[in-house]
């Protein structure tokens, strides 16, 4: 049967947003593809988990129950390859997370199928599957094809796909797997919880972003208190971070962070790399200051200038 298979990430009995994300991946080829869209949730209630992730364009939802919701890759690794090897999906798709990335290359491994990693782009080439990623440190785009391969397996990539906006009508189907081989193997100690941060780019509706521009370290105080006064998100450029100037939760950029909700985005000293203007080109309003006139963020820009941008600030400053 072909058709795309969907691995539902969840936390502590919590269903993480990139489940519903790599649903707006799937129904975006699924008339290409062909088949069902079918959903796979693992945990210890996994029908309260099935209502998170019944949204429109999914067909099936399959639930597999297990001793506890605490992510184990051994378990996804064999019930998803269980239930591929029974359903036989075209497609597998997996949050490019830290969990997805543990047990992915596993089941490419095992069914044979083809894999692309990191994916925040797909097509089709007549029949064929295309993913996009990036390769060369993010220097470049890349997209790959699949051929000969009845399988492939592939990790999204995060705030990049959109996500069904209304609920759907899929069936819940309750599925059993032997995964008794696997009991005593991994126990889990304990879920420690990332550093807290005050800064989400991905939700972020305002972004004001430094780059080289703004020259020194010491400037960053002064872009900050700005961005604060005029009700922005901070935000930066991947030198700055490289530079150690700010911590990655402020980069914006296809290694960094995307802005998938900002409305209005304020480059400062920004020239505009490939791996920048993938997190942020989207936006319907973005405002760029560069003193290079050739600057490759001027040709996605709805406003620009040339200003000199500590001029521009000190009249900002004046305002606000």
């Amino acid at each position: 049967m072909a058709g795309i298979l969907i691995v539902a990430e969840q936390l502590d009995g919590t269903v993480q947003d990139i489940s519903a994300e790599l649903i707006g991946a799937a129904v975006s080829i699924k008339e290409q593809i062909g088949g069902p869209v079918q959903v796979l949730v693992i945990g210890q209630v996994p029908a309260d988990l099935a209502k998170a992730v019944n949204l429109e364009g999914v067909d099936e939802i399959l639930t597999i129950e297990t001793a506890s919701d605490h992510f184990d890759p051994l378990i996804y690794e064999e019930v998803v390859c269980q239930v591929g090897f029974g359903s036989k999906p075209s497609v597998v798709l997996i949050g490019h997370t830290a969990s997805g990335m543990a047990y992915g290359a596993a089941i490419a491994a095992r069914l044979g199928s083809g894999f692309a990693s990191d994916v925040f782009g797909l097509g089709m080439d007549g029949d064929e599957l295309i993913a996009t990623r990036s390769a060369y440190s993010n220097k470049v785009e890349m997209e790959l094809g699949f051929s000969g391969k009845a399988v492939v397996v592939l990790t999204l990539r995060g705030a990049t796909f959109t996500p069904p906006k209304e609920l759907g009508n899929g069936v819940v189907t309750a599925v059993e797997v032997d995964i008794s081989m696997l009991v005593g193997v991994l126990s889990h100690v304990e879920y420690q919880d990332a550093p807290p941060s005050d800064i989400d780019i991905s939700k972020a509706d305002f972004i004001l972003s430094v780059g080289r521009g703004i020259q020194v370290k010491d400037n960053l105080t002064r872009f900050a208190e700005l961005a604060d006064k005029v009700g922005a998100t901070f935000g930066c450029s991947r030198p700055i971070v490289d530079n150690g100037w700010l911590p990655v939760q402020h980069q914006v950029g296809q290694s960094g962070n995307v802005a998938s909700n900002c409305q209005l985005y304020f480059a400062l000293g920004i020239s505009g790399a490939v791996q920048h203007l993938f997190g942020m080109k989207h936006i319907d309003t973005i405002i760029a200051v560069n003193t290079d006139p050739e600057a490759p963020i001027f040709n996605v820009a709805t406003y620009g200038t040339t200003v000199d941008l500590f001029e521009l600030t000190d009249a900002l400053e004046q305002l606000f």
